[in-house]
């Protein structure tokens, strides 16, 4: 269990209800880079051109739940070699195992707001981009209660 909603320099969770989330999965690199302040996508990816102001993250390890959201900042194109948020340890981490993309998104964003309760895998995880409020992950317990509130 992730126990960062119990530090106490822990952000609040003030995000007003109706805000629109986009829910991603994230391996352990790709937490420990949103920890960081970034999440990147493929370009090709319909999530780079969708409308939302926060994203929330559902990890797959140690924890099998939607953990954390964050307010998205800023949306950066970044082409493979270019300078920009990714290295090339990113590169080869985050986007090679799943893409041959040369174009990613890069959403950065403000510091990571821990879940009061975190939303539980019952089903098989996230796959692709779901589309929530924050309300909505508040108040799901579970993916498949999430799922049901959710657009993916």
């Amino acid at each position: 269990m992730d126990l960062d909603r119990f530090a106490a320099d822990a952000p609040d969770d003030d995000a007003p209800g109706d805000a629109r989330v986009c829910v991603v999965a994230t391996q352990p690199e790709t937490f420990e880079r949103c920890r960081a302040g970034f999440y990147p996508a493929p370009r090709s990816y319909d999530r780079t051109r969708a409308d939302f102001k926060f994203m929330a993250f559902y990890r797959t390890a140690p924890v099998s739940a939607v953990t954390h959201y964050a307010r998205v900042v800023d949306r950066t194109e970044q082409a493979r070699g270019d300078p920009g948020p990714m290295d090339e340890d990113d590169w080869a981490a985050l986007i090679d195992p799943f893409s041959e993309e040369r174009v990613v998104v890069v959403f950065a964003f403000d510091d990571l707001v821990p879940l009061d309760s975190p939303v539980e895998n019952d089903l098989n995880g996230v796959r692709g981009a779901w589309y929530c409020t924050v309300a909505d992950l508040r108040e799901a317990g579970t993916l498949s209660g999430l799922r049901e509130l959710a657009e993916t």
